[in-house]
């Protein structure tokens, strides 16, 4: 324990950087922790049973490029002005897409704020749902 001590008495920067990267480490794996995060197979389910609504924050061009069959797009930069057109599924469970799941995350956060409970981010986006060989659209709306 002595060695130790002194140790890390004479290397005072590197132990100071190890505490860093810990509670860095610490944080990501608390923030990426979402509980209401669902796997594509778990978005398949939740549309199956529960007639969940899909909502892809894509823009409009990379959402007719493919996507989710019967997905409502309503871009992330104009996610708050456009709550209305979800007033109707409110009680309904609401998937929210992206590509990779990043930015669907934060538009989650925005629909719970906005009063929305049953929100799920669908984890790894639509790059997720494809590499799952899971159907998308290419029609354009």
């Amino acid at each position: 324990m002595d060695d130790f001590l002194k140790f890390a008495g004479e290397n005072l920067f590197l132990f100071g950087a190890l505490a860093v990267i810990l509670v860095l480490l610490a944080q990501n794996l608390i923030a990426s922790a979402d509980k209401s995060a669902v796997t594509p197979s778990g978005a398949t389910e939740l549309i199956n049973r529960e007639d969940a609504v899909v909502v892809d924050v894509r823009p409009m061009n990379d959402f007719n490029a493919g996507h989710i069959i019967n997905a409502i797009n309503i871009p992330a930069n104009n996610l708050a002005k456009q709550l209305s057109q979800l007033e109707k599924h409110k009680n309904r469970p609401i998937i929210v897409a992206c590509r990779s799941g990043a930015q669907s995350s934060l538009a989650c956060k925005q629909l719970r704020k906005a009063g929305y409970e049953r929100v799920h981010n669908l984890k790894g986006g639509i790059l997720a749902w494809e590499s799952d060989n899971l159907p998308v659209s290419r029609k354009k709306r």
